[in-house]
């Protein structure tokens, strides 16, 4: 399965970089989805990131209908409440003090659909994060350093937000924005052409 290509409906670099370390082939066309204009109101976590990754893949499933297309989409779960990506730095402040005053979940979702075949599968993945507190000195220091710019819970934990987390319990790709483990589980199920 590893040498058939898809598209990646994915303009994450993070999503890029785990797929090419796996050796996958495959090319990218992001989809055109406004995240900000699919409502949460009634969804759990779990509901609402399907349903972006579904969003994502359709968008661009539509364009190449002989191919097999890949959307995803994270967000942070803290008690129930849906945590996207920040949209300014006192935005990230609050979902970082937030976050890392207890443990939270990273879900994960992954969408594959092939027009022509009929074929339209999500699934997801939950890694509970168990932070370490973080000093204002550290909050305000994350802050300044903007890596918490277009990044669900406004951390990445291959940036050095591995220092503020204790453990985790699942998988660590998962929490840095595309579950390698769930999706090598469903291209290995998905037959599909090249």
């Amino acid at each position: 399965m590893i040498n058939k290509s898809f598209i990646l409906a994915s303009a994450s670099p993070r999503r890029k970089e785990l797929l090419q370390k796996a050796g996958y082939k495959f090319d990218i066309c992001v989809s055109n989805i406004d995240e900000s204009k699919i409502p949460a109101d009634g969804l759990t976590a779990i509901q609402y990131t399907c349903k972006l990754a579904l969003a994502k893949a359709k968008d661009v499933a539509n364009k190449f209908p002989d191919k097999l297309v890949i959307g995803s989409d994270t967000v942070a779960d803290f008690n129930g409440e849906i945590i996207g990506k920040a949209i300014s730095e006192e935005h990230a402040e609050a979902i970082t003090r937030k976050l890392f005053s207890e443990p939270h979940k990273i879900i994960t979702a992954i969408a594959m659909i092939m027009v022509n075949r009929g074929l339209e599968i999500v699934e997801y993945d939950t890694t509970t994060v168990y932070p370490v507190k973080m000093t204002d000195k550290q909050i305000a220091e994350h802050i300044a350093s903007g890596i918490w710019k277009d990044k669900a819970g406004a951390y990445a934990i291959q940036e050095g937000g591995d220092k503020f987390i204790e453990k985790i319990d699942g998988s660590l790709t998962n929490v840095m924005g595309f579950s390698m483990e769930l999706f090598d589980k469903m291209i290995k199920k998905t037959v599909f052409d090249s």
